[in-house]
């Protein structure tokens, strides 16, 4: 039997480091963490330092069962969880469980940290172990003390003042008040109308352009020319002074240095994959996880990436001195500064044990590995490693060039600008923010050879018509940015709190946008009046470097937990009694009930907000929150159909599961079939091979797949189908499943077949769940 166990957190992981090991070490995972607090009130005690009743999470009871089990055997144990509070609170809680079973007697134990799974970091761990730091475990514990505390005493008051279901986090609320706040922006918007003026112009056989900064000795602001008349007269007043050509009155060149991007962070990480390669943070986070955890890459498995959990910027002194071996090889020693580049680490509790997420060893080029990869693991890893070797790399040289032109005796001025690389630097290897597969993105713009003193010829010269537009909504890149900038949440938690504003339905995510849903408005509305302390952006953050502080064992959890909770539980108590449902649900508009003559006001229904009367339920005036009053109640009828049962037309309707299509003869003819028509997949059906496979939504907008023929046949599935038979059981379809271990499957849809393999080809090709 193995003398020395050694515990983990994912089965890849464990795989990877027994191989490291050897035949005298065993090594286990715990699948994550192995308990939780109970979930029902009591498992936090105010009352008694904040004391924690846990349990066993159930669908870990094997796992630790099996770890129970080798433990007997073992000499020695070996806890080598992840590297973050989240790890540390890991192997704390496991080994708790094991205390108390009363089986470690007197066996060593020893916590081991490593921040990249190769041979050589594993090996050193284990010769170099260490103790739990408790001061990491006091800090999660906190965390999830307060989320814990948070969570039961908010939610409940949301069911009492807003709807059943509802919950409120100490982290996701701050981030869901960012996206509300945004869109009320977008809302209040006003568009202003204004005008540029342009001069085309060529200059050695070459065509550029120049802007009009200045007209009859005034500067030019954005807002100078603001209808098509005055843009007109404008312009023309500039063609009669110009008289073809413009003069050249002041050329400037000069040299501009651009430093590369620092290595990825969590954050950038997530933020770059979501620009480049239109990964979600989540989906991020997975293939990460893969890359880091271990990969066979032709007879050799390694973790090809560094830890990915990390706010520190640091490489290691072997790192950088491999890195820039590299770049003198592949790149010319030229591009190799004379000392390496170090990069401050911004967040105060960044650790510099740890590293920014870089490739364990640069000579895994990601060519050479490729084929080893899936496509989603590749782009990832491709991104990881060209930022890394960019980041060591000389800076880039630019030659930008400014031109003044005039006319009339330089009354009337116009500006062009323009660069070319003179040396590029780390933009050989990487360009932050561009998509490198597009080459009209990295090209610079020019101008052609220019004298002053010396006319250009003027071809003509447009006026061009804009309005301002409001902030962008937030995507999943800028809300990370901004999450960070605030200072809320920390990376191991980015990912979290924009799923679980999407699972909670206070937002959606539509054309990669966030908009929030009517609930959220109204839970936002909510807080942001009554808890406007527990939204503030920076009292969650100052909350969050006090909890930084207690890992740095700077504070005591205990006395941080008291001045959090007797204001928090107070204004509970308060609001409780204080506020009623009307004045959270409904807010007041300027307008009489066009029956009673009673207030109107906006309410949330069942169906989302609308407007109606406050004399309800005698007046049960409504309409639509879109609808200006004016327009009929009429529901909107479908162009060019009628119904298939009684030919009466079709009608838009909006139900309880939002907008479908029914008949306009109801309640006589019961008719409905949804609103967006169910989408071929071109698979055809393996059970009755008479119909086709359809994409449809179910009534909460889950995407599911079957039979055209229903309900003739009824055949359906979750998981997307391919036109693929199983090699195994011979099944004539395959189906695309995603699993948070394995990434991206193929698989039979056979309960009794077990086939499963790397999925090759783009996720984004299949029309797959919403997780695709």
């Amino acid at each position: 039997m193995s003398k020395n166990l050694v515990i983990v957190e994912s089965p890849a992981k464990a795989k990877t480091i027994e191989k490291y090991l050897g035949k005298d070490f065993q090594v286990l995972a715990s699948y994550g963490h192995v308990r939780d607090l109970i979930p029902k009130e009591g498992a936090v005690d105010p009352n008694n330092d904040f004391a924690m009743k846990y349990e066993v999470i159930d669908r870990n009871q094997k796992h630790v069962q099996a770890i129970s089990k080798a433990l007997k055997t073992a000499d020695t144990l070996y806890l080598a969880t992840d590297p973050d509070r989240e790890g540390e609170a890991i192997s704390w809680h496991l080994l708790e469980l094991l205390k108390e079973k009363k089986l470690l007697k007197d066996k060593p134990v020893h916590r081991v940290v490593f921040h990249e799974i190769t041979k050589k970091a594993v090996t050193e761990a284990i010769a170099n172990p260490e103790q739990i730091a408790i001061n990491l475990v006091n800090a999660q514990q906190a965390r999830r003390a307060l989320d814990y505390l948070v969570g039961f005493n908010l939610s409940p008051l949301l069911w009492k003042k807003i709807r059943r279901g509802l919950s409120a986090g100490r982290v996701q609320s701050p981030a869901l008040r960012m996206i509300v706040e945004r869109e009320l922006e977008i809302e209040a918007f006003k568009t202003r109308e204004y005008w540029t003026i342009d001069a085309a112009l060529m200059a050695h056989d070459q065509a550029f352009k120049a802007k009009l900064t200045q007209f009859e000795g005034e500067k030019i602001s954005q807002f100078s020319i603001t209808d098509e008349e005055l843009a007109e007269k404008t312009k023309q007043t500039l063609l009669d002074a110009a008289d073809g050509q413009l003069m050249v009155a002041k050329l400037e060149k000069k040299q501009q240095k651009r430093n590369p991007a620092p290595p990825f962070i969590t954050s950038t990480l997530q933020q770059e994959a979501s620009r480049k390669l239109g990964f979600t943070t989540k989906r991020t986070m997975i293939v990460a996880q893969q890359l880091y955890e271990g990969i066979d890459i032709g007879g050799e498995t390694a973790g090809l990436i560094t830890y990915m959990r990390t706010d520190s910027v640091n490489l290691s002194v072997d790192a950088v001195e491999e890195i820039r071996a590299l770049i003198a090889e592949n790149y010319g020693a030229e591009n190799v500064p004379k000392e390496p580049r170090v990069f401050k680490t911004k967040s105060k509790n960044a650790q510099e044990a740890h590293e920014a997420i870089r490739p364990t060893s640069p000579r895994h080029l990601p060519s050479q590995i490729k084929s080893h990869l899936s496509i989603e693991q590749f782009k990832l890893y491709e991104l990881i490693w060209k930022r890394t070797i960019a980041c060591q790399m000389i800076h880039a040289t630019l030659n930008v060039v400014g031109v003044d032109l005039t006319c009339a005796d330089g009354k009337h001025v116009f500006r062009a600008t323009g660069s070319t690389i003179a040396s590029p630097g780390f933009m050989a290897a990487y360009l932050e923010g561009k998509d490198d597969s597009n080459e009209s993105d990295d090209k610079e713009s020019f101008l052609p050879p220019m004298e002053e003193g010396r006319p250009v010829q003027l071809g003509d010269i447009n006026a061009g018509q804009h309005f301002t537009e409001p902030p962008p909504r937030y995507g999943e890149a800028s809300l990370v940015k901004s999450l960070e900038e605030h200072g809320i949440g920390r990376p191991s938690t980015y990912a979290s709190i924009i799923s679980t504003l999407q699972n909670r339905e206070y937002v959606t995510l539509d054309g990669k946008r966030f908009y929030p849903t009517d609930v959220g408005r109204i839970v936002n509305k909510f807080l942001t009046e009554h808890f406007t302390k527990y939204v503030d952006y920076d009292f969650t953050a100052n909350l969050e470097d006090e909890l930084d502080a207690v890992s740095r064992g700077e504070k005591d959890w205990v006395p941080l937990m008291h001045d959090f909770w007797k204001p928090f539980t107070t204004l509970i108590h308060e609001k409780e009694e204080s506020v009623q449902r009307k004045d959270v649900t409904q807010e007041a508009i300027d307008e009489k009930c066009p029956d009673c003559g009673s207030p109107l006001s906006i309410r949330l229904g069942r169906n989302g907000r609308f407007i109606g009367c406050t004399n309800y339920p005698e007046c049960s005036y409504t309409r639509n929150l879109n609808d200006d009053g004016a327009a009929s109640d009429e529901p909107e009828v479908v162009e060019g159909r009628v119904c298939p049962k009684c030919e009466s037309p079709l009608v838009i309707k909006t139900g309880r599961y939002g907008k479908f299509i029914g008949c306009s003869g109801y309640p006589k003819c019961k008719h409905i079939e949804p609103l967006e028509k169910p989408m071929d997949t071109g698979v055809e059906c393996p059970q009755c091979k008479k119909g086709n496979i359809l994409k449809r939504k179910s009534r909460n907008s889950k995407i599911f797949y079957s039979c055209s023929e229903y309900p003739k046949c009824d055949y359906a599935l979750w998981n997307a189908p391919i036109k693929e038979s199983c090699p195994e059981c011979e099944w004539p379809i395959l189906t695309v499943k995603e699993t948070k271990r394995r990434g991206v499957e193929k698989v039979c849809p056979q309960k009794d077949c077990k086939y499963a393999t790397p999925y090759e080809g783009d996720p984004a090709d299949v029309q797959g769940p919403k997780s695709l």
